[in-house]
């Protein structure tokens, strides 16, 4: 056991941990130190089993899975990183990976990609889809293909969670509460989102995020 790289599921699906876990248990060089489902259970099980790697879904039930990527690189600057989500890699990818993520791997690949995305940022390397790391070549180079990103990368982390729940039918009251943050701040995102994407009302605004959402797979 010792000899084996320890790793720690972040996941608020519980089957989809148990198979992550699964799949991971039966390698003869990892094994998966314990499971959280939510931001205080990662940073709690992170203090006590002091993991290698922890596998970072995006989307957790109380926190965006960058946010917990953030924490996780503030209080444990030690602690590799993968994300790993069913969210379009050419949307979250880089966000992940300015977060403090050393790799990103989308949940519909079979799994020996996983374990490859796995090994690779244990290794010490970043992990990334070629299509992902063309397209930062392309920004780092200055190439002009660069310039045919999404209209949404205007916006910051936390303007996405925003848009997000906007998009599955919360108010800004219940969008305060998911993010804990005030309703004030909520209402400065809205209106940054608004300015950023060109939207002139909130019906325009409410349609957009709706049409996000659906996109994202969230409604």
């Amino acid at each position: 056991m010792s000899h084996k790289k320890r790793v720690l599921i972040v996941d608020d699906h519980p089957l989809l941990r148990e198979g992550i876990a699964c799949l991971i248990n039966n390698q003869p060089d990892l094994v998966v130190c314990g499971e959280a489902e939510d931001r205080a259970g990662a940073l709690a099980i992170t203090k006590t089993t002091k993991p290698d790697l922890a596998v970072v879904d995006i989307s957790l039930k109380d926190q965006s899975g960058l946010e917990l990527i953030k924490d996780f690189k503030v209080r444990f600057p030690e602690l590799l990183i993968l994300a790993l989500s069913v969210h379009d890699e050419s949307v979250y990818a880089e966000r992940a990976l300015r977060a403090g993520a050393r790799g990103y791997v989308m949940k519909r690949e079979a799994s020996e990609k996983v374990l490859e995305a796995i090994r690779s940022v244990l290794d010490g390397n970043v992990y990334v889809s070629s299509r992902i790391a063309a397209g930062i070549l392309d920004k780092a180079t200055g190439h002009p293909l660069a310039t045919l990103r999404s209209v949404l990368d205007v916006l910051s982390d936390r303007e996405m969670d925003v848009l997000m729940w906007i998009g599955k039918g919360y108010g800004s009251n219940q969008i305060a509460k998911q993010l804990h943050i005030s309703v004030k701040t909520v209402e400065a995102h809205r209106s940054n989102i608004k300015l950023k994407l060109k939207l002139p009302s909130s019906s325009e605004l409410l349609q957009c995020a709706i049409g996000w959402a659906q996109h994202m797979g969230e409604i």
